[in-house]
């Protein structure tokens, strides 16, 4: 069977749809490579000198893994000097990363988190890079970018994707007309197109929460996890799994193949935060990403890509998945 390579997709896409820039199509080949260099430093480990903490911390006050480090500086370097971007904002910095004056300046703005799940790292556990993409308003052409430019809502992406760092390692990504997967041909170093079309299923048995914070839960969330334990003799009448990763990028995947809902709701250790996930860089590429599949994301009651930013690392609560569970889920708490 032959494969696609992303480049012919990317080039394939530009022609048919010519809503997809060159610019575009450039940028998203240049994030795939500081992806494929992100998974190789992943995949040496120890042998890499790569695993274990820094005593810095980041903007979110966690502290960070030397791999967060490297990837955030990977992204960086490999995004600076193509001219497509105006700037960057990732989550391992407190303000935007603007492009240095000897380079040529583009009209798109990149968002990342460089590694996902990072507590993940010293343990083997599946982690990955978030993106998403976004146009500089007009009004910003002729003048220096700043962060108020960045705090566009999720409906404005231009694109959005994933990169998972597991037993493969594969790209996801969406331009607005559906979702694709690519997987890393380990031994040419291409991505291939590998899953199209993809589709969550509607209807699910499967939720991704941490039952560890479930004292801290609003009761409608705590009434509906209540609900799902009990199974066929509950009220929901089905018997549920759980799966938890510790890392939205492997527990999103998880749903994009087979299905089901992940939940990282508000909670009462910080009551005036209203939730732990960064809207910009997080929950609105990966709310793309789902809602292309044909599934649902809401902060738990509102969509999440309407939600209109005002600081760059805002943080909110996240429920999507399957669409039938994330609307079922908004029943328990906008009656709330």
């Amino acid at each position: 069977m032959k494969f696609k390579t992303l480049t012919q997709y990317l080039v394939e896409q530009q022609r048919q749809n010519k809503a997809l820039q060159a610019e575009v199509r450039l940028l998203i080949e240049v994030v795939a490579r500081a992806c494929k260099s992100i998974g190789h430093a992943v995949g040496k480990g120890s042998l890499g000198g790569v695993l274990g903490s820094l005593e810095s911390e980041n903007i979110q006050g966690e502290v960070q893994k030397k791999l967060d480090v490297m990837s955030n500086e990977i992204l960086l370097e490999a995004n600076e000097w193509g001219g497509q971007l105006a700037a960057m904002a990732s989550e391992e910095m407190e303000t935007i990363h603007k492009i240095p004056n000897r380079y040529p300046k583009g009209e798109y703005l990149l968002l990342f988190d460089p590694l996902d799940g990072s507590s993940n790292i010293d343990v083997n556990v599946s982690i990955g890079t978030i993106f998403s993409i976004l146009k500089a308003p007009a009004e910003s052409a002729g003048r220096e970018i700043t962060e108020d430019d960045f705090l566009q809502p999720g409906t404005q992406q231009v694109a959005a994707g994933y990169a998972v760092y597991g037993p493969q390692t594969m790209l996801v990504i969406t331009l607005g007309n559906g979702v694709v997967g690519f997987t890393l041909d380990r031994e040419t170093g291409t991505w291939m197109l590998t899953n199209e079309n993809i589709q969550i299923p509607a209807d699910t048995k499967e939720f991704a929460i941490n039952m560890s914070n479930m004292r801290h839960w609003a009761p409608p969330v705590r009434q509906y996890i209540e609900d799902c334990l009990a199974g066929k003799t509950g009220p929901l009448g089905k018997d549920y799994n759980m799966r938890w990763v510790a890392s939205m990028v492997a527990d999103v995947h998880r749903i994009l193949s087979r299905g089901g809902i992940f939940m990282y709701p508000w909670d009462s250790r910080e009551p005036n935060k209203p939730g732990k996930l960064r809207l910009m860089y997080e929950a609105n590429p990966m709310s793309f990403i789902v809602e292309q599949a044909g599934g649902m994301a809401t902060d738990s009651v509102n969509r999440i890509m309407d939600i209109q930013p005002t600081q760059l690392h805002q943080r909110v609560g996240v429920v999507l998945g399957s669409k039938n569970e994330v609307e079922r889920v908004r029943s328990y708490c906008a009656g709330s």
